[in-house]
């Protein structure tokens, strides 16, 4: 059994999905550090995942495919 669940687990992190959410966490994450510093106290998770969605997702996603169709001409997403 628990060698099905170490599979599982490992198919998850292999997945698409599962790597385009640890690219975006890691960049919201990043945001949450730099907008903390600037205002001297930490803003919150919650409020640096909407305001980097607000503000850079859009940019940061297209630039993303880009990196990631532009090259091959295929595109995994």
């Amino acid at each position: 059994m628990e060698a099905t669940r170490e599979n599982n687990t490992e198919w998850v992190k292999r997945s698409l999905l599962y790597k385009e959410y640890s690219a975006e966490l890691k960049e919201i994450l990043l945001h949450k550090w730099i907008e903390s510093e600037k205002a001297g106290y930490d803003i919150g998770f919650e409020r640096a995942v909407v305001d980097w969605h607000l503000k850079y997702r859009s940019l940061w996603r297209a630039e993303r495919m880009n990196r990631l169709c532009g090259q091959s001409g295929r595109c995994p997403v």
